[in-house]
């Protein structure tokens, strides 16, 4: 009764095949079904693996498509068994592929509405007690411990410094960023408080979140536990995303955008829910109050409809209301940037020009891509673009991997940095995680599923102080000297013993005790009517962070979005100024002296400053602050 109902009354072969199949499924497994006479079949549990098929959903789909609604055929997910099924079906008039994949289809969502995952028989003997979301979430809590014990270790990067003087200062839109990097800096401020750990909290948070995502979008893709594992486990051991979550920047959040809204297009296609581009318009919309990059992300996803069978989707009235409520979303950062002549777009401009960016061509990009997602993985993510681009399983998605090309390609050709497409790898790793596993499987080479990922931990451990301090800086220092290795320069600044983004992190509390001796120094009356003037956000951050403990004021800069705070009531008649030419001042001011030096020794020698106590500006600061305005 059961084998006919669900293999159908087509030929002997297909029908050995099906009843074969059926007769070797494990007891736990065909416990599900009714076997009793006259009962209507519910669900086969465990064809080649653990999948639960809604047998009597797949014979109305088959119905709905002309067919018989005895051409049913039970599949596990990959190589082998998605081959050797295939092929069955291939012989039988009343099992074909098309049914292959709509029982594919009603697997995955009959095992996801169950809370597990397709697993193959092989997984099984693999930490039998413990599921794919259970060692997800450990690897992402693992991901979560090495971001605290390593958070604190150093110092405040000059960005977050800046950030956090945002948060001081709400509004719709700044120089370099959109708005929301501040407000989370203000939430955190006021939760956690602005504490080293307290505001990298959020960004570690984010990244154990990335991977969970990850795993996420591997299941969606059709992978079962090993690919999920993998795909987590690929996204740990990445050193360029591990150093990207161990600092407040909107790097650390962008990549939950752009996964997000990958893993809402798997789902529009996966389940026909178009409603799903409303929530689609709202993390885009979320996603560029975050980083502009995400219109690049988000015109690759359109273009990617384009491009393949799925640009139906783009004549659907849904996916036009989810990009109307993107662009209401983002409409209030649009609107400060028409109101202040698109400031963005001259820093850009700017940056161009000062040729501060280390030039790469397209070989010497992925080349360094290859060595900041640990090398290991790059057989991985490619595989992951072949999945997308040319693997009949990755059909459906094709639109994804067009998205990645574009995205890659206009990173390449306008701002060549590589944590640019930081955000896009996590998409090519649960995709490749996906191949990996149907290509073990279809070679029946067990080893491989831990002797992969154990080089991965291992590649990810060696590189992982390159990416976040986990070491003492001394300590550093001997590493990389005594490996040879050190992290790509994006900047073509002169560096000390450490690279930009650590030497970026000392020196601030020196610097300020510095200001403050010579501040403090001063009469309280002309202390009144002092002002301290510095040239980057990173020092004007510092002052206006670790300065009110010694009475400083907040700091004035024509740097970035501090020009448009302005120099608040200070005329220019006392001033102390950081980082000039004495003779460059003397021209600006009645009395120029030089009053103290700041210096560390692993701080950028760009921050080996003078300090200068200026009296009498000649004229009025606020007529003289349009010269001050430093855009770069």
């Amino acid at each position: 009764m059961l084998t006919n109902s669900f293999c159908g009354d087509s030929d002997s072969d297909s029908a050995d095949w099906c009843n074969k199949t059926i007769s070797e499924l494990p007891h736990h497994a065909s416990s599900h079904m009714p076997l009793r006479e006259g009962a209507r079949p519910e669900v086969v549990r465990g064809i080649l693996g653990h999948a639960n098929i809604d047998v009597t959903q797949n014979q109305e789909l088959g119905s709905t498509r002309g067919q018989s609604p005895k051409t049913n055929c039970a599949t596990d997910y990959g190589p082998p068994s998605y081959t050797t099924t295939e092929n069955a079906c291939a012989r039988s008039y009343n099992c074909n592929p098309g049914n292959l994949e709509q029982t594919r289809m009603m697997a995955e969502s009959q095992s996801q509405r169950a809370g597990g995952t397709v697993e193959s028989h092989d997984e099984r003997h693999l930490c039998p007690m413990l599921g794919a979301t259970t060692i997800v979430l450990l690897i992402a809590a693992c991901k979560l411990v090495v971001h605290l014990y390593a958070g604190h270790r150093y110092g405040y990067l000059g960005d977050e410094l800046y950030f956090l003087a945002c948060s001081r200062h709400l509004a719709w839109g700044y120089v370099d960023q959109p708005p929301l990097i501040a407000m989370i800096a203000w939430v955190a401020r006021h939760t956690l408080g602005q504490s080293l750990l307290a505001i990298r909290f959020l960004p570690a948070l984010a990244g154990a979140v990335e991977v969970v995502l990850t795993a996420l979008i591997a299941r969606e893709l059709g992978g079962r536990r090993f690919a999920q594992v993998l795909a987590a486990i690929t996204t740990l051991t990445a050193p360029g995303i591990l150093g990207s979550d161990s600092l407040f920047t909107m790097n650390a959040f962008e990549p939950l955008f752009w996964m997000t809204c990958a893993y809402l297009v798997i789902r529009i296609i996966k389940t026909g829910n178009e409603r799903l581009w409303i929530w689609f318009g709202v993390v885009a919309g979320i996603g560029l109050e975050n980083k502009y990059s995400m219109m690049i992300f988000g015109a690759g996803i359109v273009l990617g409809l384009l491009l393949t069978n799925q640009r139906k989707l783009l004549a659907n009235r849904w996916l036009w209301i989810g990009g109307v409520v993107a662009f209401v979303i983002f409409a209030p950062n649009l609107w400060w940037n028409v109101r202040h002549h698109f400031p963005f777009l001259e820093l850009q401009a700017n940056i161009r020009r000062s040729g501060r960016n280390v030039p790469l061509g397209f070989f010497s990009f992925f080349g360094q891509e290859i060595g900041s997602m640990n090398p290991l993985t790059a057989p991985l993510w490619l595989a992951g673009l072949w999945f997308f681009l040319l693997a009949e399983q990755g059909k459906r998605f094709r639109a994804l991997g067009w998205a990645w090309v574009f995205t890659a390609g206009v990173i390449v050709t306008m701002s060549p940095r590589v944590y640019y497409l930081y955000p896009a790898f996590p998409l090519v790793f649960a995709a490749g995680s996906v191949m990996y596993e149907m290509w073990l499987e279809a070679r029946q080479r067990r080893w491989r599923r831990v002797a992969y990922p154990a080089l991965l931990i291992a590649a990810g451990a060696i590189l992982a102080p390159l990416a976040t301090p986990v070491l003492p800086v001394e300590t550093y220092i001997r590493y990389t000297r005594a490996l040879h290795l050190s992290p790509p320069a994006s900047e073509t600044l002169r560096l000390g013993p450490l690279p930009q983004i650590y030497a970026s992190e000392f020196g601030w509390p020196e610097m300020v005790a510095t200001v403050a001796r010579v501040y403090n120094s001063l009469p309280p009356d002309v202390r009144a009517k002092t002002a301290i003037f510095v040239q980057n956000y990173g020092q004007a951050g510092a002052i206006d962070l670790f300065g009110p403990k010694y009475g400083l004021p907040w700091a004035i800069s024509g740097h970035q979005s501090y020009f448009f705070w302005g120099p608040s009531d200070y005329t220019g008649e006392s001033m102390i100024v950081m980082d000039d030419s004495q003779e460059r001042l003397e021209q600006m001011f009645a009395s120029v002296q030089k009053v103290a030096s700041v210096y560390h020794p692993y701080s950028m020698p760009y921050e080996h400053v003078d300090l200068f106590y200026c009296r009498g500006l000649k004229q009025p600061l606020k007529e003289f602050w349009p010269q001050v305005k430093i855009w770069d």
